[in-house]
């Protein structure tokens, strides 16, 4: 019975050290990564608080348990 308890808080423990969110620096460069994998030249990509976002289409990312938002433009040429 103590190997059952054990075995239920290491997965309590390891299940909450896999929801971790990720930092918003992170979370861009990996978003920047896959954008530059498409041959995206002219783009932008900015961390903005959520009061910040004024087009929900924009949105690529959430960080910061929600708090800030990654937007995403096409810069014209």
């Amino acid at each position: 019975m103590k190997r059952f308890a054990l075995a239920i808080i290491c997965c309590a423990l390891a299940t909450s050290a896999l929801a971790a969110p990720k930092s918003c620096e992170e979370l861009k460069a990996e978003i920047e990564a896959k954008i530059q994998a498409n041959n995206v030249s002219s783009y932008t990509l900015e961390i903005v608080t959520n009061d910040e976002v004024h087009d929900q289409n924009m949105v690529v990312g959430s960080c910061e348990y929600g708090t800030k938002k990654i937007i995403y433009q096409k810069n014209d040429r």
